[in-house]
């Protein structure tokens, strides 16, 4: 009797440690296949043009690739590296390989999907089916207290439902060993150039050295939670902008899905047993759940999370002002908070989650330019961008999403003071405004003459102007916004 053969297709799971379609090819006692696709789809444009994978997201995936690679060899097997098409190539590789299943993760957004009902499409000539598991969530979306197309519209209404009867699986087991593949072409994992990406520049500026794999990710976990011993301090640091440990850090991983949310849950609860218990403790868990929720809300709404009225559908008339947008996303805006952001972003592909809301908010609040050009922007340069997480977030800032307070704003010289009130975020990300003092670096437009000669920065040479009265932009947009609801 022969031995059967599992195609095991990797996306966006790229781990040993708690995969269930990995486990389960084992539990059939198959020879498993694990296979990776460079989808050219993947290394287009987007429709304002930027590179859809940007180079510091393209670097990170070569890094984790190289690294599944190096630990399915470590246990006896290999990873298939192909270029093109899945739904091309995973048909043909059934037939050359005498194939009898094919396992993967499945996703939940239009472009994925649509890859995988096309090769289901292929697959049924075939007599095999594409077998698809539930992953990427915390919480399994069997054990939700309603259905995923129920989803609450409000996290806090989601989050209380599901910790009412709060249910996490255990992670599946490690691998330890796997059967040797069978005379195959392995392929070679692409470089930038190959891919057609622009080479990384690194920035010694930057919060963390990101390098791609689950062997860093299970280091990351190793270093923040036990060495650095930070978890405990989660909470009170995590609005934090400058340096590595002011939040975890896991999101490019979890992303990507070198760790697994179950693998970092048994972490905590590890801690928690050993160390402390707290309220940062809990809520490392509780921004686990936001991923779920904006993943269950793609679940129930489709593809309204990437139209232009969002999810609310709210049509608004914005504006698609290149000039200033290359003003926002060079950071030359004049407002020193969102230009030290968007600086590290460009420079790292990684900016805090503090400072993302702040740009986010002056790019849709204060300068009423189109949210879909920020979102594709984050798509293009976040090493962490998950596709539910970040639309979902923009849909929220922009006024379009699951927010019942309706237009709200980020007041960024407040927000300065508040989370950079010694100005050292600012200063590390806009040299030119070193010489200021931290009662002045929050509001370079109000220094006079005198004090731009005292101090030598001036206005619309050393740094710009701002490119709106903060104040009034907000008022205009507002009344933009009320009158669109309205209608």
């Amino acid at each position: 009797m022969s031995v059967q053969r599992i195609l095991l297709w990797y996306r966006h799971h790229l781990r040993l440690h708690d995969h269930e379609p990995l486990h389960q090819a084992q539990q059939q006692n198959a020879q498993i296949i694990p296979l990776y696709c460079f989808d050219p789809r993947q290394f287009s444009r987007t429709s304002y043009g930027f590179p859809k994978t940007g180079s510091f997201r393209s670097q990170f995936l070569l890094e984790s690739i190289a690294n599944l690679r190096y630990s399915l060899q470590s246990i006896g097997s290999n990873l298939l590296i192909r270029h093109g098409k899945p739904e091309d190539i995973i048909p043909q590789l059934c037939q050359d390989l005498a194939i009898d299943a094919v396992y993967c993760y499945q996703e939940v957004t239009a472009e994925e999907t649509y890859v995988e009902q096309q090769i289901e499409n292929q697959l049924h000539p075939l007599h095999l089916s594409l077998t698809r598991f539930w992953g990427s969530t915390l919480s399994h979306r069997d054990d939700l207290p309603f259905p995923p197309e129920d989803t609450p519209e409000v996290f806090t209404q989601f989050r209380k439902k599901l910790e009412q009867n709060f249910t996490i699986r255990s992670p599946f087991p490690t691998p330890d060993t796997l059967p040797p593949l069978p005379e195959v072409d392995l392929g070679t994992i692409p470089t930038l150039a190959d891919l057609d990406v622009e080479p990384v520049n690194p920035d010694d500026r930057g919060v963390l050295p990101f390098q791609g794999g689950e062997r860093a990710g299970m280091q990351r976990v190793e270093d923040y939670f036990w060495t650095q011993d930070r978890l405990q301090q989660y909470k009170k640091t995590r609005n934090g902008m400058l340096g590595p440990d002011y939040s975890s850090k896991f999101s490019p991983w979890l992303a990507l899905g070198c760790l697994s949310p179950r693998f970092i849950y048994t972490q905590v609860q590890q801690y928690e047993q050993e160390r402390v218990q707290n309220q940062s403790t809990y809520w490392l868990i509780f921004e686990l759940l936001w991923r779920d929720y904006f993943r269950y809300i793609c679940v129930k709404h489709g593809n309204a999370l990437f139209y232009s009225s969002g999810l609310q559908g709210i049509e608004l008339p914005w504006k698609e002002d290149w000039k200033r947008f290359d003003l926002w996303r060079e950071g030359k805006t004049g407002y020193p908070l969102v230009d030290a952001n968007m600086r590290e972003i460009a420079a790292t592909g990684f900016m805090s989650n503090r400072g993302r809301q702040n740009v986010a908010s002056f790019l849709t609040k204060n300068l009423g330019i189109h949210w879909l050009m920020g979102a594709e922007w984050f798509e293009s340069l976040l090493i962490d961008y998950d596709v539910c997480s970040n639309y979902g977030n923009w849909n929220y800032v922009a006024g379009v999403g699951n927010d019942a307070r309706g237009f709200r704003y980020f007041n960024i010289p407040k927000q300065s003071k508040d989370y950079d009130p010694q100005g050292k975020y600012i200063k590390h990300w806009l040299p030119e405004l070193e010489p200021l003092p931290p009662h002045l670096i929050h509001e370079p437009w109000k220094l006079s003459q005198g004090e731009q000669k005292q101090y030598g920065v001036q206005l619309g040479v050393d740094y710009p102007r701002p490119v709106v009265d903060f104040f009034k932009s907000v008022k205009t947009n507002e009344k933009v916004y009320k009158e669109a609801v309205s209608n």
